[in-house]
């Protein structure tokens, strides 16, 4: 396997397309073909789906991991062999998924401390499914739920993001007037981030001893989330930086004192070691630490 070869099968994978490919290596697409068929020869199997988007095979997710791998050793180590096109003093590129409320919140302050290190492309991933993209080698590191490291990852646990239960004041008059209860629960609108979004079902799960199907609204944004819940849409569960500023204006109350979920981050990342990756992880924990419960 080439240098070449490698960096063509990384680029066509992050950018979905061999056309996306060629510009970011800044040669023609027919040369990244050439490339990527040159790699699945030595090989002996097809490593890409030339589909759209262009996605990685079953055994090209492992040779997209490898990839990735040696890129980040030889482009740290100064070695020759680096991404084509590239200055000799570019930064390193760090993939890595983030939950949107960790992005939002405490984790963009962890990447501002090493922004002169690396540049990042940041995948915005739930929680309980971002270490799927370290299995899928998308990514170096992940901020989620699972303390379990994935295979050949290694986890680091950082803390507990709290969220509590919160709606405007009349929506809580109207649709809870006994309080939390089973059926209040099972009939209010509820407002879920996406699909992915287990955080309400589990506090739901916790109070009525069983799944409920509320009416639900989805908004995928988490400061349109927090405002979907301002203006009355649903309840929904915030974390205290999202809920204070509403709970100062008289915006929004809790549904019950008491009330909320828990939530325990990892930090998960490639066991190969490289400076940049160390000292991101440095600074995800030491920002996870200021902002977290233990």
């Amino acid at each position: 396997m080439e240098m070449a070869q490698l960096d063509a099968l990384v680029a066509v994978v992050d950018e979905g397309s061999f056309d996306g490919a060629a510009r970011r290596l800044h040669v023609t697409p027919s040369a990244v073909s050439q490339r990527i068929k040159a790699l699945e020869s030595a090989v002996g199997t097809v490593l890409l789906r030339r589909a759209r988007p262009v996605v990685a095979t079953e055994l090209g997710t492992d040779y997209v991991r490898l990839a990735r791998q040696v890129l980040a050793v030889v482009h740290e180590s100064g070695l020759p062999g680096g991404t084509d096109g590239a200055p000799a003093t570019a930064l390193p590129r760090v993939p890595l998924a983030i939950n949107g409320d960790s992005l939002n919140t405490w984790a963009m302050a962890a990447l501002a401390r090493v922004a002169d290190l690396a540049v990042f492309d940041v995948h915005r991933e739930d929680q309980d499914h971002s270490a799927e993209l370290l299995r899928s080698g998308e990514v170096m590191a992940a901020i989620t739920t699972q303390a379990r490291p994935v295979q050949g990852c290694s986890a680091v646990r950082l803390g507990v993001m709290r969220y509590r239960p919160f709606a405007v004041p009349a929506f809580v008059r109207r649709w809870f007037p006994e309080g939390v209860t089973p059926d209040a629960l099972a009939h209010a609108p509820v407002m879920m981030f996406d699909r992915k979004d287990d955080l309400q079902d589990r506090y739901m799960r916790e109070r009525a001893g069983r799944a409920l199907e509320p009416p639900r609204h989805y908004i995928p944004s988490t400061a349109d989330y927090a405002r979907a819940i301002a203006h009355g849409l649903g309840w929904g569960l915030l974390s205290a930086e999202h809920s204070d500023p509403l709970l100062a204006g008289g915006r929004v109350e809790a549904l019950e004192p008491d009330g909320h979920v828990d939530v325990e981050l990892y930090w998960q990342q490639w066991s190969l070691r490289t400076p940049v990756l160390d000292a991101v992880a440095r600074a995800v924990r030491q920002a996870a630490a200021d902002a977290l419960l233990p």
